[in-house]
């Protein structure tokens, strides 16, 4: 039996096949066929279309539920899901796909109501299918349909009847549509989203476009209506505005004013419900007035520049894959907005529907983009890409027309995305033109055009600070990626947006605050969306029932790339990050800076004042709260800043003390809840004092055997108790389980990053200089009258390099016992450290340790390139919920500027250094050699010890896993550095 036809065509479909139009409210008829279906799948293409017959028996058929993917939620009866972020997996060979071709089919009955029109047509809608679908009623053919996140709607009016009908859907997982979406994503064939029958009234509207715009406190609006004359009359109404409006024929439909009228904005997003009024119909449309321009290199909505604090948001869910529910939606979009996150980017096609609904009502800036990307031609240096091939210009097309017309009347889309990683070439400049057509009143967004031949705006990915700074430079010579110097400067020219940034994959991302600084300072720049918004774990078991979150490799797939699909601000069960966190203080809408006895506030946002917010403070001394109140302010404009007078008494004459200011909700949002913090700062208001010197212990000789130093014993010049409990340390630590950007393979080569070696992960550098083996001998033992010295040679095996700690313990005379470390490298280290600290091993003796309570930096963790979320104060956490259960288990949980310690009967307090730093620390219940030898949380070996970290310093984060390394600034380079440590007990 031959594979069919359509499966070798390029193009986007054929049949009984309707124009695009909008997604609007109506009130005629509509029947979902959404359920249990049955299905049939089969492993080639190469099936017989007798299924498709009413008399066919498919009582063998397995229930499906439509909407759903086959290869969820079946006990992998139907196949496993695959992850692949360029690679095809199918030999690369366009148009054609393999005859090895999962090829689904769904069969189901259907009632027409009597109550069903006999006049006009009917359509057959379906929202979303992966990847290519034949339909039939009643046995007979209507037609072939792709682009998996498109709609597409039949006229099935020749073919429904009365009472039951029979619908059949063959879906291939692959096809020619399968080379047009190659997205960084999980491969999910099915009927994914809504089927629906849908009643067309002749007299109705066919479509309806509301082009708004809006200046100097007016509104107005452009009507496009697709109707017979039958339609006509035609009435628009807007209740809220006292606006109505009709039409008798149309050519009298036109533009006109509607008067005073509050803005849509994604900080104010007033909705106005439209309705429009036919002779056989009524439809609704939620529209706001806005008008989106570019001046210059300005990117503007309703005259202001507006920076995009965005994410890239695919539609995933561990259980139900793209299947949409719009509780989940909803849920995820205010926790956007709680992480003042104010811009989506729909990476990589347009979302279900709803999503755009919610985001007009939320208020999100919306970049729209089109299901395209062809990057697995990208390693054959885009031999046989189709976005320069003629045949596939029609496919290209339908595309874009689809997406464009589908959505047009939302006001938060800003901007359309032609697709991603799609080469360049003559069908995306056809696309772009299709778009200019149409829609003349958006810009056109590719990341790809990176000469700015068919674009409006200059888009990157991963682009370094200093890149990125150099664009937004006016008169910078510096060269652009694929530019010559004459395209160069028409770029500079453009509004420039990181389309993809900040790679969220794992523990990070670093220098978010670095790349808005630079945003803040150069008006070019216009922000972005970090990769991306979360994780796309899929929720799957060992084989002894332990639940986990499934990533590449994990299906039995025959080519993956791993967890490189975990690379999310938020978990795949829906917990932030603290790299969602730092994000919400980086890009905080209120920004406060200290000058002696007042502080500035500055309100960011670009239309909404702060009447929506209260502003407090609070003193703490010591990390406990001593006074505070609530700042009488009149609402500052946007854009504005005002001055207030900093509370002064309460400063201690010990201790620290530190000021806290905070803007939260005053009432209660859609989103959140009235009290909600929108933004925080702290200011130190701890009086210097100078730290008093104490003499270092004389007269050492030589020493072993047992010491006992106040609530320290010692046993050969190790530490084996503390305050009765059984302690092992300190043993130096230079290794860190290496995070998902330790891993990553930089292939930056920049004078700002001579950190990196390209195409080596600092993860493989470590493990290559041993960082994680490291040996050690005891070189000698001393004691002095009330005090102990250890000198250690530490090492790894095969390595001329070293590291010699000296460690001294000294009982106090308040009875506080005290250690100070010495670490001093050998010279000739080639490489960055993760890590210089100590070690200290807590076997749980029977029990668990309890709380772990401290005074320091927190509630979350903090790394030198990522603490703006941290603040000081006095923090109590579980140790499980000290660190973070990322996908792939690795370095987290550190807390920098430790000030005291408190864990089990034993009070640790941190002293800094000569140069004022002071050591961070982390809790966790495995080693960094375990945790980096496990690919999942649940392959972590059971653990009966805690395990205590107090670092001088770490690595920072960065962005290395898909972008920028570390900075040098948070580079750590091998050096010496001292760690000071007392000990002592509250309890005795």
């Amino acid at each position: 039996m031959p594979v069919p036809r359509y499966l070798s065509e390029t193009a986007s479909g054929h049949g009984a096949r309707v124009a695009a139009r909008s997604r609007v409210t109506t009130d005629a008829p509509e029947l979902s066929l959404n359920g249990i279906w049955r299905f049939r799948l089969s492993p080639t293409a190469r099936v017989s279309d007798d299924m498709a017959s009413p008399g066919f028996d498919d009582t063998s058929w397995a229930p499906m539920p439509v909407p759903s993917h086959w290869v969820l939620g079946q006990n992998g009866r139907f196949g496993s899901p695959a992850y692949t972020n360029i690679r095809y997996p199918f030999p690369v060979d366009p148009p054609h796909v393999p005859d090895e071709n999962p090829t689904g089919d769904y069969r189901r009955t259907f009632t027409v109501p009597e109550a069903w029109p006999r006049e006009g047509r009917t359509l057959l809608r379906f929202d979303g299918v992966e990847s290519m679908y034949r339909v039939w009623l009643n046995g007979d053919e209507v037609g072939v349909a792709t682009g998996s996140r498109l709609v597409q709607e039949f006229d099935v009016t020749a073919l429904v009847r009365p009472g039951e009908n029979l619908i059949v859907v063959r879906v291939h997982q692959w096809s020619p549509g399968s080379y047009l979406e190659d997205q960084d994503q999980w491969w999910l064939p099915g009927i994914f989203r809504d089927v629906t029958l849908l009643a067309r009234p002749d007299d109705g509207v066919d479509d309806v476009w509301l082009r708004t715009g809006w200046e100097n406190g007016a509104g107005w609006i452009d009507p496009e209506i697709t109707a017979s004359w039958d339609a006509y009359p035609v009435t628009l109404r807007i209740p809220e505005l006292n606006v109505e409006r009709t039409w008798r024929s149309p050519a009298d439909v036109g533009r006109f004013p509607v008067g005073d009228a509050e803005p849509w904005t994604a900080e104010t997003p007033r909705l106005y419900t439209v309705t429009v009024h036919a002779a056989g119909e009524t439809v609704t449309v939620r529209t706001g007035f806005r008008t989106v321009e570019i001046v210059g290199d300005r990117f503007q909505v309703n005259g202001r520049r507006i920076v995009f604090h965005g994410m890239n948001r695919h539609e995933t869910h561990p259980e139900r894959g793209r299947v949409f529910d719009e509780d989940h939606a909803r849920a995820d979009l205010a926790m956007m907005k709680r992480f003042n996150v104010n811009a989506i980017r729909t990476s990589h096609y347009p979302p279900h529907p709803r999503l755009l609904d919610l985001a007009d009502e939320l208020g999100f800036w919306v970049v729209l983009e089109c299901d395209l990307e062809t990057h697995g031609f990208e390693a054959g240096g885009w031999a046989r890409n189709p976005s320069d091939d003629p045949a596939w210009r029609d496919a290209y097309l339908d595309r874009i027309e689809r997406t464009v017309e589908r959505d047009k009347n939302h006001p938060s889309i800003v901007m359309w995305s032609l697709g991603n990683e799609a080469g360049t070439g003559a069908n995306l400049a056809a696309m772009s033109a299709w778009v200019h057509a149409r829609d003349p009143h958006r810009p056109v967004h590719y990341e790809g055009d990176h000469t700015g031949e068919y674009t409006d705006v200059y888009s990157r990915m991963y682009a370094s600070v200093p890149e990125t700074e150099a664009i937004g430079t006016d008169g910078s010579s510096a060269p652009l990626l694929g530019c010559t110097p004459a395209q160069g400067a028409r770029q500079r020219t453009k509004p420039f947006l990181l389309c993809e940034y900040a790679h969220a994959m794992g523990n990070g991302p670093g220098a978010l605050d670095q790349y808005e600084a630079v945003v803040d300072r150069l008006p070019r720049l216009h922000g972005g969306f970090v990769w991306e918004w979360r994780d796309h774990g899929i929720l799957t078991r060992t084989a002894e029932g332990v639940p986990f979150y499934g990533y590449g490799g994990d299906f039995d797939e025959v080519i993956h790339d791993g967890n490189f699909v975990m690379d999310g601000m938020v978990l795949s069960d829906d917990r932030p990050t603290p790299g969602l966190h730092e994000f919400a203080a980086v890009v905080q809408p209120i920004r406060f800076r200290f000058d002696g006895g007042t502080v500035a506030v500055e309100n960011r946002r670009r239309f909404a004042d702060t009447a929506d917010l209260e502003f407090s403070w609070q003193i703490e001394q010591d990390g406990t709260r001593v006074a505070g109140g609530v700042f009488a302010l009149d609402a500052i404009p946007a854009g504005g800043t005002t001055t207030m007078p900093l509370p002064g008494e309460h400063i201690a004459a010990e201790g620290e003390t530190w000021l806290s200011v905070q803007a939260a909700l005053a009432r209660d949002t859609a989103w959140a809840p009235a009290g909600h913090v929108l933004a925080r700062a702290q200011h130190d208001l701890t009086a210097a004092r100078p730290e008093a010197s104490r003499p270092r212990p004389a007269d050492w000789h030589d020493a072993g055997g047992t010491v006992a130093l106040g609530i320290g014993e010692f046993e050969g010049g190790r530490l084996v108790r503390l305050a009765g409990r059984a302690v092992a340390g300190p043993r130096l630590e230079l290794f860190r389980a290496p995070t998902d950007n330790d891993r990553g393979e930089s292939t930056v080569n920049e004078p700002e990053h001579q950190d990196s070696a390209p195409g080596l992960s600092n993860a493989a550098e470590w493990h290559g200089l041993g960082l994680d083996r490291l040996t050690h001998r005891l070189v000698s033992v001393q004691e002095a009258p009330g005090a102990l010295r250890t000198l250690t040679r530490v090492a790894p095996a095969a390595s001329l390099h070293s590291v010699l700690v000296e460690s001294v313990w000294t009982l106090l005379d308040d009875g506080r016992l005290e250690l100070r470390v010495e670490v001093e490298p050998s010279p000739g280290w080639p490489s960055v450290w993760p890590r210089i600290g100590v070690r200290f091993d807590l076997p749980d003796d029977g029990g668990s340790l309890p709380e772990v309570e401290w005074f320091g930096t927190g509630p979350l963790e903090s790394y030198p390139d990522s603490r703006r979320a941290a603040r000081v104060g006095r923090f109590t956490s579980s140790l499980e919920d000290l660190t973070v259960d990322y996908a792939r288990p690795q370095e987290s949980g550190h807390r920098s500027d430790l000030r005291e310690l408190l864990f089990g009967p034993v009070r640790l307090t941190a002293l800094p250094d000569l140069r004022g730093r002071r050591p961070g620390f982390t809790i966790t219940r495995h080693t960094p050699q375990q945790v980096a030898d496990a690919a999942h949380p649940h392959e972590l070996p059971a653990s009966r010890t805690s395990y205590l970290f107090i670092d001088a310093a770490q690595h920072g984060l960065g962005s290395r896993a898909c972008g920028p390394d570390v900075w040098p600034d948070f580079a750590l380079r091998p050096e010496a550095r001292t760690i000071r440590l007392r000990f002592d007990s509250p309890a005795h």
